[in-house]
């Protein structure tokens, strides 16, 4: 008779946050708990109701010991944020960017893979495995600009980029280790033809690691001829390393190109380990069927199996990702935006189900 592994225990803030989230991050738990508890592993789990409603109560996303409270803990896993009554630069900048840059999550990691059994908006059917490494922290998503004489026909608005050597060295050599354990082909997304400060020393930057990975074959490519070429060609796309504003719109291409925001997770990343890391659905609150049960939750479960990953917990997350593709290769508890009539609740029982035994 084999001995069941020894117990190692994980310290996990859950973070459901608003709209789909609150629905989806019940299923994505459930399903990590059973898998982890398959090989030895108990999750602890610490839920914190800071979001929207939050802030409408009292002001704030989050109290102000809020990072504290998390820094405590292994990792994060978010639902979503975001409501119709606030502004997303208070839903967002009060509770998402202070806990990737407060904990240097500086590595946004999220892969596009086709599922079986979910056909893709495109002609070709071919095979799609790509991941995009997005710089996470700085960027185009600076809090430096300001705006002038508002109200009036003289009004302006400048949003400054800000791009550091010690902030894109740690999220380029990520990409480059990656692209060494994947393929040994890695694209650098750019725009240094228009962008002439920015980009050309992303640029720079760039092509100094890539001397250290001779191994490694590097593209640069400009952002619009990238995303088409994710169009017409995504299955020649393997890992790709992309500023934060770039990413985020390359990701959610991807996304579109996998058959849904629905199956799109994520991972915000402290390369260092110093601080938690945070995994979460590449989709948003989506406040137009929040209520309904029919959220998918695929990519809130895809994300659960990226942290169980990074923590060290390969073989649970691999059974997570086995029974995603077990579900959506049968077809039988699907939700609305892959095509099925599932609600949230089957699909997530279903997903439990699928687990290997």
């Amino acid at each position: 008779m084999s001995q069941a592994p020894p117990s190692t225990q994980l310290r996990i803030a859950l973070l459901p946050g608003d709209g789909i989230g609150r629905e989806i991050a019940g299923p994505a738990a459930a399903l990590a708990e059973a898998a982890g508890s398959r090989h030895g592993l108990r999750l602890a789990w610490t839920e914190y109701d800071w979001n929207c409603d939050h802030f409408r109560r009292t002001g704030s996303m989050m109290p102000a010991d809020g990072l504290e409270q998390l820094a405590g803990h292994d990792a994060i896993l978010l639902g979503a944020v975001g409501s119709p009554e606030v502004p997303d630069h208070v839903s967002l900048w009060g509770l998402l960017i202070p806990i990737r840059r407060t904990f240097r999550q500086r590595v946004n990691l999220r892969p596009t893979r086709r599922l079986p059994g979910i056909p893709g908006p495109l002609r070709s059917q071919k095979p799609v495995d790509f991941v995009v490494i997005r710089e996470n922290v700085e960027g185009e998503y600076s809090e430096i600009g300001g705006r002038l004489y508002h109200g009036t026909e003289d009004e302006i608005a400048v949003q400054e980029s800000v791009f550091t050597r010690r902030g894109l060295i740690p999220v380029m050599r990520f990409a480059f280790d990656l692209a060494r354990k994947r393929s040994g082909k890695l694209t650098a997304a750019t725009k240094s033809n228009g962008i002439i400060h920015t980009m050309p020393f992303w640029d720079q930057v760039f092509g100094e690691l890539a001397g250290e990975y001779p191994d490694v074959a590097t593209r640069r490519v400009h952002v619009d001829a990238l995303a088409a070429e994710l169009v017409l060609r995504p299955e020649t796309h393997d890992v790709i390393v992309a500023s934060n504003l770039f990413g985020d719109i390359l990701t959610d291409l991807g996304a579109a190109v996998a058959g849904s925001l629905g199956v799109a997770a994520s991972a915000n990343i402290d390369p260092t380990g110093d601080h938690p890391s945070m995994f979460e659905p590449v989709h948003g609150s989506a406040p137009d069927i929040a209520g309904r049960g029919i959220a998918n939750p695929i990519a809130m479960c895809w994300s659960a199996a990226l942290m169980l990953e990074h923590l060290g917990q390969a073989a649970a997350a691999a059974d997570i990702m086995t029974a995603i593709e077990r579900v959506t290769a049968a077809g039988e508890a699907l939700t609305p935006d892959l095509g099925g009539k599932a609600g949230t609740a089957e699909a997530g029982a279903a997903l439990l189900a699928a687990l290997p035994r």
